[in-house]
């Protein structure tokens, strides 16, 4: 007779019984916070058809897994509640503690919801300073992609509850939303943040609804084969290597024998002068990419030295790495975060003392974006850093080449970042993205409101409320009446208002031209909140939008426009008139249009057009003084429009 080996007997023990214990998903974990006043779904995975008992406030629930392991329970619905503890007891036990019932919203997007309080904590300090509140929370969703399959768990994350130190990480427009929502509703809320930076609409789809989408369905067919995306990386490694150490190799600021570029003792008189902010294609030098050299030394009084400092050098397009006499204090990698460098209290010295910023822009307009901040401080004394700075070229390079990427492809998001939340009890979604969709705004008015519906039917919660923003203002404004893919968006984003149940957060007041990441994310959270007043927790009175465009009517010369929302009444902000409308006949050649005010409605016209067909306001990628709100102090959404 074989005699078996003890080791491998043992061997087989362990695996059972690791196969035997009861698992749950990430989300189901301590500090969790679960959707009151609706049943719950509380679901894992275990040996197949084992019993499982769940344990909640002395209420005991029973069920069995499948053959697969696979097990769920429903709990009745809850009141909002605090410091719950649940065991789940099978083959083995499970604690969970510190659950709170609430209101839990899913918040989604791109690069304006990701954006953390860290970016905006010097806006913010004091709100930082007092965040301590454990009805507060969030849950952040790794930023993953998968093409092949929904995945039905994430890999990482878990809650936590707001306090000066967390707050940071928590994405900032959801937070102010939760803050101004607990604080009129005094129930926890509950924020699972699954956002990525750059992602498209068409990435948060499922593949069963991108077949009505044969181009993005056919790219997603395509991104399956893990030999293709493999060959991709290795191409755009082998891309970022070989220009980034070309440039470095070149760089005579770094590689030239004798003084580098950095070192304070460098003579740098005949250097040629550049004001900052700025950038170098308005020079001499025309928009070269590869790397230049800015220098700049200033007085520092006795009174700064030998303390801890602070350098803000605003927003630099690309890369910059920056050094303080000499010694290097920080490097920010792409051009849209803000430069806060700090450091310690040996490395200023009374008197003169230079600045260096080696800047590696790899293709388009590279320098200092304009309107920001750029000062050395210490403590409450600042030193002012803009204006002449003496700068020279480190070496040229041809722009990068393009590449592909790969995790903003078609369902990738939704079948990593979305698909493992489905069975988790929600109120609702808080949505900001469209930027990087404005290149094709006419297939953006059917993927988004597809994805809405997607999002729905998966959940299994009938038209929960989907709460989205539209895009800021950005970019420099315009004298003329002008075509603008910015707008374009916005309107596919307003149309989207057709879908029962959503509302729309409208922020054409709260951009800045220079900053696709605007700073006032207060002010976001705070009219996501007031949709979701009256769209999820049913306040009809409250005022919770600006005019919105309803009908027009055209006679002879004018337009008459009917709006919704207009709350008390709507008004011009400011002293100088209306502004921002314009108008056109047949040929759709738009001008400026004269505009009047008649109760609740804006008569619109222009002594150049006949016969006019067709409005719009704040048609515009950045129509700075745009200026229709209602008398509640909210702005009227961009529209066009034309006669039927």
């Amino acid at each position: 007779m074989m005699r078996v080996p003890i080791l491998f007997i043992l061997y087989l023990i362990l695996n059972i019984n690791v196969v035997a214990q009861i698992r749950l998903p990430r989300l189901v974990s301590d500090g969790m916070i679960l959707q009151r006043d609706r049943n719950v779904k509380i679901w894992g995975w275990s040996s197949p058809n084992e019993s499982i008992m769940l344990t909640l406030n002395n209420e005991h629930y029973r069920t069995g897994a499948d053959e697969n392991g696979n097990w769920e329970i429903i709990l009745p619905a809850h009141s909002a509640g605090l410091s719950y503890e649940m065991t789940l007891t099978g083959k083995n036990e499970i604690k969970i503690r510190d659950i709170l019932f609430g209101d839990v919203w899913v918040c989604s997007g791109q690069s304006n919801m990701e954006l953390t309080v860290e970016r905006v904590k010097e806006k913010y300090g004091s709100i930082i300073e007092n965040s301590e509140n454990k009805n507060i929370r969030q849950f952040l969703v790794p930023d993953k992609y998968d093409f092949k399959k929904e995945n039905s768990d994430l890999e990482s994350g878990s809650w936590e509850s707001a306090n000066p130190k967390s707050v940071l990480g928590f994405s900032a427009v959801a937070y102010f939303f939760a803050r101004e929502i607990n604080e009129q509703h005094n129930v926890p809320v509950g924020l699972i943040n699954s956002a990525l930076g750059g992602s498209p609409v068409e990435a948060w789809i499922s593949e069963d609804v991108l077949i009505k989408f044969p181009d993005l369905y056919a790219e997603l067919q395509k991104f399956k084969d893990e030999k293709l995306i493999e060959d991709i990386e290795a191409t755009n490694k082998k891309i970022n290597y070989n220009w980034y150490s070309q440039m470095l190799e070149k760089d005579k600021g770094i590689s030239e024998d004798g003084i580098k570029y950095t070192d304070p003792t460098l003579h740098d008189n005949q250097w040629s002068n550049m004001n900052i902010p700025g950038q170098w294609a308005d020079g001499t030098n025309g928009p070269l990419n590869g790397s230049f050299w800015f220098r700049k030394k200033i007085n520092v009084p006795a009174s700064m030295v030998g303390k801890p400092a602070r350098l803000w050098m605003g927003r630099i397009i690309d890369q910059d790495s920056v050094f303080v006499n000499g010694t290097f204090v920080g490097t920010t990698g792409y051009q849209y975060p803000p430069r806060r460098y700090q450091f310690g209290p040996d490395l200023l010295k009374e008197g003169e003392n230079t600045i260096a910023v080696r800047v590696i822009n790899s293709g388009g307009r590279g320098g200092f974006v304009m309107d920001k901040p750029y000062y050395l401080a210490v403590g409450h004394d600042t030193v002012d850093l803009k204006g002449t700075w003496k700068y020279k070229l480190g070496t040229t390079m041809p722009p990068i080449e393009n590449q592909t990427t790969i995790r903003f492809k078609p369902a990738g998001l939704y079948n990593k970042m979305i698909s493992p939340l489905l069975n988790y009890s929600i109120k609702g979604v808080i949505w900001y993205q469209g930027e990087s969709n404005t290149s094709r705004a006419k297939e953006y008015e059917k993927t988004f409101p597809a994805m809405i519906i997607n999002w729905r039917q998966k959940w299994n919660q009938g038209d929960f409320p989907f709460l989205f923003v539209q895009l800021a203002n950005f970019m420099e404004p315009t004298a003329e009446a002008v075509e603008s893919d910015w707008a374009e968006l916005r309107e596919a984003q307003r149309k989207t208002l057709s879908i029962p149940n959503t509302a729309m957060a409208v922020t054409i007041d709260l951009g800045e031209w220079n900053d696709i990441h605007p700073l006032n994310k207060k002010d976001v959270g705070k009219r996501l909140a007031l949709a979701a007043e009256k769209l999820a927790y049913g306040n009809k009175d409250v005022v919770s939008s600006g005019p919105t465009y309803k009908s027009l009517k055209v006679r002879g010369n004018k337009i008459t426009i009917t709006f919704d929302n207009v709350g008390k009444g709507i008004m011009a902000k400011g002293a100088d008139g209306l502004k921002y409308f314009s108008i056109a006949g047949p040929d759709k050649k738009f001008v400026w249009a004269d505009t009047e005010i008649k109760g609740n409605k804006v008569i619109v016209w222009s002594s150049q057009i006949k016969n006019p067909v067709a409005v719009r306001y704040a048609w515009a990628d950045n129509p700075q003084s745009a200026n229709l709100y209602n008398k509640d102090g909210l702005p009227a959404s961009p529209f066009q429009a034309e006669k039927k």
